[in-house]
């Protein structure tokens, strides 16, 4: 039987030279105010981001960049365009993808047979889950796809 940890672990090996993204944790001081910093980078997978030790689950994705000087109809467009100032504040660069609110998958619990974030064993077989509305399907055919669309899209 093919593992969750297995795949995954041939899918960074894959991943070798790929493009990566940031990874961002929240930050808050009296000095220097709310901000976003970089505390790694991870290849993105649709649900999965994956670092050369860890499976995270996606959770927030945005671009850094200056919110200027715009009026907004909606107050979530006013805080989406902070949170991409936080993430400028914290260190990105303007238009750097950066991935904020992400959790650790437990890949050692999905292989003895239970779940964690959006990977499970389904009948025997390691699956994800792709979207919070989708069902499961089998990991390997998953990361099969999304690990070629992330090299070709790199390639080109």
């Amino acid at each position: 039987m093919t593992t969750a940890s297995a795949l995954l672990t041939a899918a960074v090996t894959a991943l070798a030279g790929a493009p990566k993204e940031g990874l961002g944790e929240q930050r808050d001081s009296r000095w220097r105010g709310r901000r976003i910093v970089r505390v790694g980078e991870a290849w993105h997978l649709g649900a999965l981001l994956l670092t050369d030790t860890h499976a995270l689950a996606t959770a927030e994705v945005l671009r850094a960049a200056d919110p200027g000087r715009r009026g907004y109809t909606a107050e979530s467009a006013r805080e989406r365009a902070e949170r991409r100032a936080e993430a400028l504040r914290g260190g990105f660069d303007e238009g750097d993808v950066v991935h904020v609110g992400w959790s650790v998958i437990d890949v050692d619990a999905v292989d003895a047979g239970g779940s964690s974030g959006p990977l499970a064993l389904v009948d025997g077989v390691p699956s994800v889950r792709w979207s919070v509305a989708g069902g499961f399907m089998p990991l390997e055919a998953y990361l099969r796809e999304r690990v070629a669309l992330l090299r070709d899209g790199a390639a080109g």
